[in-house]
């Protein structure tokens, strides 16, 4: 046993420095930097933020770098890592209706109190690869807006003037906000926790359970009432202070989707909400996790559970890929003595198959 040991330690001590070779790759070919990796490859970072659950630009490229670009691992390291941090306390909710906006589009409204703006997105480029990215070439400077900022509403809240919506969810006097990473979880959930599993959950699974919703596994015709990125303020609350206070400003996108709802015999007709905030720029992830949001929400406003998308237990249980990848990769790991057992007892059902298979053979003669 001894010398297995040891040989699996010195194999596994190996398989760490030659991934660390393939990681640096050809020496000849500068080192890529994290600076550069948070500066060129911003969208990767916001997502390792987003589904790391901890907002630090830094260390996600760090975690970028160190996993050779796979997301998942690199969300996994981001996430092993918060698990070592204090915990201060509890900043208050963000105003994103004071959102410095650098994008804010809508599908509802053409003409919206501030306009619509486009901001940084591949929407309007043609899916053509650019050789010339190929080639440390220069970029032309944006045009920048020069006039004053102008109040932008959010959507939702021009439709709420009119009850053509429902209210904003806020919490019961006296409830407090879960927290899923100090609690278990157990179902069923409040909206709370389901938003935060949400917020953090994988991208590509969220993305085909939203794109699930619109092809008809659930009660769902959505309209994009409004998606906005920009920056907020984070503050907290000291007991010693007598306001709060400003702990800096994060990338965040928020994504409002408006659905169709017929009413009940407690609400008129109007329309729901499926609601998605992401640290960093994310939309395709925001505005998955408003779809999501919305279909969940089919037990509370009284509709038919009949698409997976509609199953809280389903889609909470599987949608975090820190856990689904512990569970799937473990099937790496050693599993010689179960598979034994599997083994010797095919052989022993292969052998009474065979024995009744000559009974019957002779039986017929």
């Amino acid at each position: 046993m001894y010398v297995a040991v040891k040989g699996g330690e010195a194999a596994i001590r190996n398989a760490h420095k030659l991934l660390a070779d393939r990681r640096r790759g050809d020496r000849s070919v500068p080192a890529i930097g994290l600076d550069q990796i948070v500066e060129q490859l911003a969208l990767a970072v916001d997502r390792v933020m987003a589904e790391g659950s901890l907002y630090d630009t830094e260390l996600a490229a760090l975690a970028v770098k160190q996993a050779r670009g796979d997301m998942i691992e690199a969300i996994f390291l981001v996430r092993a890592y918060r698990t070592t941090l204090p915990r201060f306390g509890y900043t208050k909710p963000v105003e994103t209706s004071q959102m410095a906006i650098e994008r804010r589009i809508s599908a509802t409204f053409k003409d919206l109190p501030g306009g619509q703006l486009l901001g940084p997105t591949f929407d309007y480029t043609h899916r053509l690869l650019d050789p010339e990215l190929a080639e440390d070439g220069s970029v032309d400077l944006p045009d920048q807006r020069i006039e004053a900022h102008e109040h932008m509403p959010r959507v939702t809240d021009i439709l709420g003037h009119d009850g053509m919506i429902e209210a904003d969810g806020d919490m019961p006097e006296g409830a407090q906000t879960g927290d899923l990473t100090r609690e278990p979880l157990t179902f069923p959930l409040e909206r709370d926790l389901r938003l935060q599993a949400l917020a953090r959950g994988d991208e590509g699974f969220l993305l085909g359970l939203a794109y699930s919703t619109q092809r008809g596994y659930a009660r769902s015709h959505p309209f994009a009432g409004e998606i906005r990125i920009g920056e907020v303020e984070v503050e907290l609350e000291v007991a010693e202070l007598d306001f709060p206070l400003t702990l800096g400003r994060i990338r965040l996108t928020e994504c409002q989707m408006v659905n169709q709802f017929k009413g009940s015999s407690k609400q008129p007709p109007q329309f729901t909400r499926g609601y998605g905030l992401v640290f960093g720029q994310s939309e395709r992830k925001s505005m998955s996790m408003a779809l999501c949001d919305r279909a969940l929400r089919a037990r509370e406003l009284g509709e038919d559970i009949t698409a997976a998308a509609q199953d809280e237990e389903f889609v909470i249980s599987h949608s975090d890929n820190v856990q689904s990848t512990g569970f799937v990769e473990h099937l790496k790991l050693p599993h010689y003595v179960d598979f034994q057992a599997e083994l010797d007892l095919v052989r022993r059902m292969r052998s009474g198959h065979e024995s009744q298979k000559n009974e019957i053979s002779e039986a017929a003669e």
